[in-house]
């Protein structure tokens, strides 16, 4: 027997969330996220402000939903079958990220919120930081079970530097990676593994 949605039970579009999402976006790497509002985002998008309720209970929760759910996909890291592999791949999806011209300014300015909002940072922390650093573990986990690195590896030390540097580079210096950055920090970051 098929089930019926209730009458007036709220149906969340794909269409609309996409809409949303977009305009979450848009709005936070023109305006940062001090002026994000939900109105301004419902203009954007083309919506009542009802639609973003249904989805969200706050600027906050819509927020650092949409920039968590973009993350986990933009960053997922592929299983290549060797660490030089999935490090290169992991970084490339990074650079990727930091070069883009929303996310360029985006994630530079959720970083200065959350230093500056406790409550934003613990969200940040649960919503953004610690999923995509169990991403990463997993990559260093099977490189252990490969050999390719010792088993005794400081995983915590390692998930802060495959960051970093493209953080520091791009978003602190702000300063082009040169063409073979990527390359030069792979083999790098595998050299020190190993030595480790």
């Amino acid at each position: 027997m098929t089930r019926r949605t209730p009458t007036g039970a709220a149906v969340l579009q794909t269409s609309v969330t996409e809409a949303i999402t977009e305009a979450v976006l848009d709005e936070w790497a023109e305006h940062g996220y001090g002026r994000l509002s939900m109105e301004a985002v419902a203009k954007r998008a083309g919506v009542g402000k009802s639609a973003l309720y249904r989805r969200w209970a706050s600027k906050e929760e819509m927020a650092m939903s949409v920039i968590s759910e973009i993350l986990a996909a933009e960053t997922s890291v592929p299983d290549t079958g060797s660490l030089r592999g999935d490090l290169r791949a992991a970084l490339d999806a990074i650079m990727e990220l930091y070069v883009h011209p929303r996310f360029s300014r985006i994630l530079p300015d959720l970083a200065a919120e959350a230093a500056r909002n406790p409550e934003l940072g613990h969200v940040n922390e649960s919503m953004v930081c610690t999923p995509r650093r169990e991403q990463s573990r997993v990559m260093f986990e099977r490189a252990i079970e490969r050999g390719e690195v010792p088993a005794d590896l400081d995983l915590e030390l390692v998930l802060d530097l495959v960051v970093a540097p493209i953080y520091w580079r791009l978003s602190v210096r702000r300063v082009e990676a040169r063409p073979g950055y990527l390359d030069g920090l792979t083999d790098m970051m595998i050299r020190a593994m190993s030595a480790a």
